[in-house]
């Protein structure tokens, strides 16, 4: 399968430090790798609503919806690049997120088993020295992750909270170069043993 890279660009604000570290790792990939970039605030979800025990689950055939489900069906890396806020995804991503729940139980997706062993990726800026803070949404996407058996390459954190700061991080730009090319472990739960 040739790797296509779907980016989930997550913030409130276009052309944010986030997106502009996103942006910089994407120039590394290399050409013949597909990327596509799905902004949320472009392309908002509706509220979801949870329907896992009901039993008319529909596959979406238009809208944003449809829109994502079938960027992320056929992507073989998805990056969430969302700035953090409150210590965990943006609003836009996390409802991205939970129609996950919902894609799970569509008939004809397979969601899960087609899921399984593709990447999940994370990009963020945040305005702390101490990287610490975002290890909430670090677990969201690394659990996100494990549940549905995908391989996970961690998050690219750069500093940032003006528009444009993230270009001063030196040390951020230096592993934007190389985050993609890493090899992404399988995802697996903190209860998890080897």
């Amino acid at each position: 399968m040739t790797r296509r890279f779907l980016f989930v660009l997550g913030s409130s604000r276009s052309d944010g430090n986030t997106e502009l570290l996103a942006r910089r790792a994407a120039e590394q990939l290399p050409e013949s790798v597909e990327q596509q970039w799905i902004d949320l605030a472009a392309h908002p979800l509706p509220d979801f609503e949870d329907l896992r025990h009901d039993s008319d689950h529909v596959r979406p055939t238009r809208g944003n919806v449809a829109l994502l489900l079938d960027a992320t069906l056929a992507a073989t890396d998805v990056v969430i690049v969302s700035p953090l806020y409150w210590y965990s995804v943006s609003a836009h991503v996390k409802r991205y997120l939970d129609y996950w729940s919902g894609w799970l139980r569509t008939p004809g997706v397979d969601f899960k088993a087609t899921m399984a062993g593709r990447t999940l990726w994370g990009v963020t800026a945040l305005a702390h020295e101490e990287q610490e803070v975002a290890d909430p949404l670090i677990g969201t996407l690394s659990n996100s992750a494990a549940y549905l058996r995908m391989r996970f390459g961690g998050v690219l954190l750069g500093n940032g909270s003006k528009p444009g700061d993230v270009l001063g991080d030196t040390e951020a730009l230096a592993r934007a170069k190389t985050f993609f090319a890493q090899d992404a472990q399988l995802a697996r739960f903190p209860y998890e043993t080897d």
